[in-house]
């Protein structure tokens, strides 16, 4: 997305992110609880990539696919 066309919220600006820091540090644990489409994704996407930068630890981000959610018989079986 191009900022210069598109109204755009740095996503790691839409939460307090030395609280969340914090929280990972103690190895607690947060929520970010939003109705769709508000960016949920975006930002833990964005704090991934923080996380990752800085070296001192590795995020990821794992998705289940379509297949994994209609047949779990057949995605254990692949792998």
């Amino acid at each position: 997305m191009r900022a210069d066309l598109h109204s755009l919220v740095p996503p790691l600006g839409r939460w307090d992110l030395d609280e969340r820091l914090l929280r990972i540090a103690r190895q607690d644990y947060f929520l970010r609880h939003a109705p769709r489409q508000t960016g949920k994704a975006t930002c833990l996407l964005a704090l991934m990539g923080y996380l990752n930068r800085g070296g001192r630890s590795r995020a990821v981000s794992v998705y289940p696919t379509s297949t994994a959610r209609k047949s779990p018989a057949k995605v254990s079986a692949a792998t």
